[in-house]
Parts: C-alpha cells; structure tokens; sequence
C-alpha cells in the first residue's frame, strides 16, 4: 500500500513507496528529542499536581505523583497520536505513526500503543528493583541499555518496526515533505505548480 505525505510550508506531497520504517538512528533521535520536550511537559504536570494536593515535599504522595505523571504521558501521546499520528518531536524529524494499513490511529489502538510502550522502560526498572542497586548513574546506565537494547529488537522484525507498534497493528513511517522541483519516484516526473 502506498501513503501520501499532505502538502505543508515545504512543498507538495511525496508519494512513498510503502509503509516503510524510518532508519533506527532518526527513530531514536526523534525518541531523544521527545524526551527534552517532555521535560517540560513533566515539569508543568509536577506544578499543577503540587499546587492541586498542597504537596510541601517531593516524597510526599509520590505514588499519586507518579499515577498522574502517568496519565499526563498518555493524555499527551495519545491525543497526538489520534490528531494527525505525530507528536511534536516526530513532525521535526518527518515520523508519522499509523495503523497498519496506513490509516490514521484511533483511539483503543494509541492508548493501547501507549501502555505497551512503557517496554521501553519496564524491564530495566523491573532489574534495578530486583537488584536493589540505587543512584544517579546507576539507574542511567540500566535504562540506556534497557532502551538501546529494546530498539535493538527492530532489527530482528523483517519490517523494521519496534515490537510494541507489531502487538499493536501500530507503524512508524517516513513522513517527508517534497522538495520543491523534485523528481517524483511514483511517476519519474517533475510535480505541476
């Protein structure tokens, strides 16, 4: 099946080939950049829950914290998800995410897309609890592994894609906007102005 980038600022729409995978590096870059911009997304929802509870020190009510940290997450990713299949961070590095016939998502399918993204994360903060080892660095190094490693398992999938997004009948895509005066690869023609 092939998809159809909508025309923006940049040019008209490219006709891709398929539903292909982005290469893992820009993946992870978006995934990168998705962090340094839920940071701030992080540091509203810690105010907001702060000033609702009345909460006068960080480890007080930290399981509540943590439930509407949660909630925050997926309120964001999931309305991003079912409002044009791209976050903030995926629009800058031309990712979109679909069903798996290309399709915009709705709304079960990103929430569940959402849960079952947190295999991201679990396994290395399962191991950290397990181990009981504590700290900073500790903690850094186990998650970096645990998220390189989880990436890692796109190359084992024929499609490329992460896991999560197979269970979920879920896809990246490349989303690139034309160049203007490119050749188009579906025609092997210049576009029409």
């Amino acid at each position: 099946m092939s998809a159809t980038a909508p025309p923006d600022a940049a040019g008209p729409a490219v006709p891709l080939p398929g539903l292909r995978a982005p290469a893992l590096r820009r993946r992870l870059a978006a995934f990168v950049y998705e962090g340094v911009l839920l940071f701030g997304v992080l540091m509203m929802a810690g105010l907001v829950y702060g000033s609702l509870t009345q909460q006068r020190h960080a480890l007080q009510g930290r399981v509540g914290l943590q439930l509407f940290v949660f909630a925050v997450l997926g309120l964001y990713f999931v309305w991003f998800w079912t409002h044009g299949g791209q976050t903030v961070a995926m629009k800058a590095w031309h990712l979109r995410l679909v069903d798996a016939q290309g399709a915009p998502l709705g709304l079960l399918r990103a929430l569940t897309r959402y849960l079952l993204s947190w295999l991201w994360f679990v396994p290395a903060l399962l191991a950290l609890w397990l181990s009981g080892l504590h700290g900073g660095g500790v903690s850094f190094g186990m998650l970096l592994a645990g998220v390189l490693g989880y990436a890692a398992l796109a190359f084992l999938r024929p499609d490329g894609q992460y896991w999560h997004d197979a269970v979920c009948g879920t896809r990246v895509i490349d989303w690139r906007p034309a160049r203007p005066g490119a050749v188009s690869p579906s025609t092997g023609s210049q576009p029409v102005a």
